[in-house]
């Protein structure tokens, strides 16, 4: 059975979602919340396998309750449930750490999906946000910060589960920055990024 928690400033996304989840045999509600700020205390609470975010809520960004949630002992799994599809809330949800993201403009059998498959350990994201990760030109300067972090730590010799743990990120978030940051640094593997990085960058 997998539990969640559904964080949304609109209630009428939560009844919605909540309607959605409570159709579904190997899905329970957990809580529900329409304020940010909330979301920490009821994971705490509840303990939810996952949290599904909007990622633009009034009380708090989005951004640091996923912040908040990765420094917990066992964080939950997060799915970022968003409108926007661009690539700059991509970033700032993979940035802070979430495990997918989602799109409320997707049909409801797309979230239920992608609350399945964060649940199971792997990376969600929409087909139009890998294409605008992907089609970005490459050049070290179009590094996020995070993906610096990374890279300084790739070319540490650090291994991507050291990488998680000294991030504080989960092994499949450190994976997908660091196969972003070798095809924007045009690299094939660890030793050339750690070259390039010893070169200068």
């Amino acid at each position: 059975m997998i539990r969640v928690l559904l964080a949304d400033d609109h209630a009428i996304v939560l009844e919605g979602l909540r309607a959605l989840l409570d159709g579904e045999p190997d899905i329970k509600v957990a809580a529900w919340t329409t304020d940010g700020t909330e979301v920490v205390r009821l994971v705490e609470q509840h303990k939810p396998d996952v949290v599904v975010l909007d990622l633009e809520l009034t009380t708090i960004k989005g951004t640091a309750v996923i912040a908040a949630l990765r420094e917990r002992p066992t964080p939950p799994k997060v799915l970022v449930l968003t409108a926007y599809n661009d690539g700059e809330s991509l970033r700032s949800a993979l940035d802070a750490g979430a495990e997918g993201l989602a799109l409320k403009t997707e049909s409801p059998q797309q979230t239920l999906t992608a609350i399945r498959q964060v649940h199971a350990g792997q990376l969600v994201f929409p087909q139009a946000a890998r294409r605008w990760i992907e089609g970005r030109p490459g050049a070290p300067g179009d590094l996020t910060p995070r993906e610096r972090e990374v890279w300084a730590l790739v070319a540490g010799g650090l291994t991507n589960p050291q990488i998680a743990e000294r991030l504080g990120l989960s092994d499949n978030t450190v994976k997908f920055h660091v196969q972003h940051l070798f095809s924007k640094l045009g690299v094939k593997n660890r030793t050339e990024a750690a070259l390039k990085y010893a070169h200068g960058r």
